[in-house]
């Protein structure tokens, strides 16, 4: 836990707490959305940057030397784990999987209180997709039956 008197950095079930000192300095990184005491959100070109490299046989420490990012603040930790979870969203999603898609960057689910004409939108749009899906499912059924009849001939 970071101690604000004395200024030291103190580890939380080896989660690392950064000073006012390593914010404001990972603050200044062109690949650093945000920085907190307790996270940081890289950029989603810092996502690309590193599936590319790390691709192209870097590790995944040198890819934050090279970008700026100071290894001694981050430590091993955060950035293998980072590393980690890029790849595997990679893996999946592709590209599109590393952008950074929380509104406003919070991960909290808008708490408004939907209208009533926005709740029927809402259901309308759900409906309409559950129709297509069931079209989808039909045609996919009637392709199989096609199939196996044109085989039992």
């Amino acid at each position: 836990m970071y101690n604000r008197e004395k200024g030291k950095v103190e580890t939380l079930m080896s989660k690392k707490i950064f000073t006012d000192k390593e914010i404001e300095i990972l603050s200044k990184n062109k690949y650093v959305k945000s920085v907190s005491i307790k996270g940081i959100t890289y950029s989603d070109e810092f996502k690309r940057i590193f599936i590319a490299e790390n691709e192209n046989g870097k590790l995944p420490r040198e890819i934050f030397e090279e970008c700026g990012l100071y290894v001694e603040i981050l430590g091993n930790e955060r950035i293998n784990s980072s590393g980690k979870r890029w790849r595997a969203t990679y893996r999946k999603n592709g590209v599109c999987g590393l952008q950074d898609t929380r509104k406003e960057n919070s991960g909290r689910p808008s708490e408004k209180e939907l209208s009533i004409e926005e709740k029927y939108d809402r259901l309308k749009a759900q409906n309409n997709l559950l129709k297509a899906e069931n079209e989808l499912l039909k045609k996919v059924e009637m392709l199989e039956r096609g199939l196996i009849k044109k085989k039992k001939k």
